[in-house]
């Protein structure tokens, strides 16, 4: 179901789902591929989550996501399959990088109620979780 937002600009919001800021550190790998790369995911949706990676990706690219949290004072993990739908060059502290708009394609069960209770709450460095306000922002370009 489509949720119609709008911001303070009279922007409409096109998302399916409402993201939530998030701090999160991932491991990735190219699906099937060995190789474990790291990353950030600093938005996430039940339909998408958005990445910040210094590796250069193509569009339509599939991920094995693994995204790390903390449930209270232990470590905790959901994965998701995604597939890369947009890119951008992104720099951040001098470094340049890239941000990914990835689109879920696969998530079990177990993993989609983890999503969901990361979504209802506000990741704090070193403390359980609290809840988050949504910010919108426009569109990245297609």
């Amino acid at each position: 179901m489509e949720v119609p937002v709008e911001n303070l600009n009279g922007f409409k919001e096109r998302r399916e789902y409402v993201r939530s800021l998030v701090d999160l550190p991932a491991e990735y790998r190219i699906k099937d591929l060995p190789h474990v790369h790291g990353g950030l995911v600093v938005n996430a949706s039940e339909g998408g989550l958005l990445i910040r990676s210094p590796k250069d990706m193509p569009l339509g690219l599939k991920l094995r996501i693994a995204v790390l949290f903390l449930a209270g004072y232990e470590l905790a993990s959901l994965e998701v399959t995604a597939e890369i739908i947009w890119k951008d060059l992104h720099f951040y502290n001098n470094t340049e990088g890239y941000q990914y708009g990835l689109k879920i394609i696969q998530i079990f069960e177990e993993d989609r109620g983890k999503l969901k209770q990361l979504l209802g709450s506000q990741f704090t460095r070193g403390e359980s979780i609290h809840p988050l306000p949504f910010h919108s922002h426009t569109a990245p370009p297609e």
